[in-house]
């Protein structure tokens, strides 16, 4: 976290136009606010705020990639998130409730100072620490149910198809030892082979069954028929042995409780 006198901002839009209008709009209303970096896609987000650990972050929250959510729900450090969303009435109650900082698009002068004031105060008190970021955790695993989706889920998916070049090769789900999104791409890993494909890992992610693939970081969802075991390093963190794979995959502290009996 930054902790000099110049706090420190990322945004993240998918809409080019939207991101420089809310950094003109910041720039006007808190003048030290300095935005170290604007990400176009869920992905980006998430691998900026771990790397640049800004003080505040304004997340939109559909994005390719990830969503926003799922980008507050994977930051490790103190960063305060702000969600920009497009969601009807429905889904605003539902971030009040919860007490969460958001603004609404298109984003008024008025509502973008309030928000503004509040992340003020809350940077100018003490820093709360882990209790902090485990209120923001329990309010996000709560309120992402509560987001309509648009419409009844899709059926379970058995196959993916991936192009390369020439060649569209079918992969069967039950083959899939992870996958992990990258960029505009979601990675398809078997034991053989990887693929690329376009849909992105948030939408896939619906169509697995839960009961074989679950999410271990913000940016990897993985196969249980393949998971060989845990570890722990010495500060620790968890990661997960997969058959298969060579490397090891680190754990999100957000999904570390679905591993606690292992």
């Amino acid at each position: 976290m930054n902790t000099g006198p110049m706090p420190t901002c990322l945004i993240a839009d998918d809409e080019p136009h939207l991101a420089r209008a809310l950094a003109a709009e910041l720039g006007r209303l808190w003048p030290a606010l300095q935005i170290v970096h604007t990400a176009r896609n869920g992905v980006e987000a998430a691998e900026r705020i771990a790397a640049l650990q800004p003080d505040v972050a304004f997340l939109d929250i559909q994005m390719p990639g990830l969503t926003g959510l799922e980008v507050a729900q994977g930051i490790e450090g103190g960063t305060r998130v702000v969600f920009v969303t497009a969601y009807d009435e429905y889904a605003v109650q539902a971030f009040e409730n919860e007490a969460l900082d958001y603004v609404l698009k298109p984003v008024s002068t008025e509502r973008l100072q309030r928000t503004v004031e509040r992340v003020q105060r809350a940077l100018a008190a003490p820093a709360g620490g882990a209790d902090d970021s485990q209120r923001l955790l329990a309010a996000l695993q709560r309120l992402m149910p509560a987001v309509p989706s648009g419409g009844t889920p899709p059926p379970r998916l058995r196959w993916v198809r991936a192009s390369a070049g020439d060649m569209t090769h079918q992969v069967a789900v039950e083959d899939v030892l992870f996958f992990r999104a990258d960029d505009k791409y979601t990675c398809v890993h078997t034991a053989t082979a990887e693929h690329l494909i376009r849909t992105p890992i948030t939408e896939l992610a619906q169509q697995l069954d839960p009961e074989q693939f679950v999410q271990v970081h913000r940016s990897t969802v993985v196969n249980l028929a393949f998971l060989s075991g845990t570890r722990r390093d010495e500060t620790s963190r968890l990661f997960l042995r997969i058959k298969g794979h060579a490397h090891e995959l680190p754990v999100s502290r957000a999904y570390v409780h679905l591993f606690k009996a292992m």
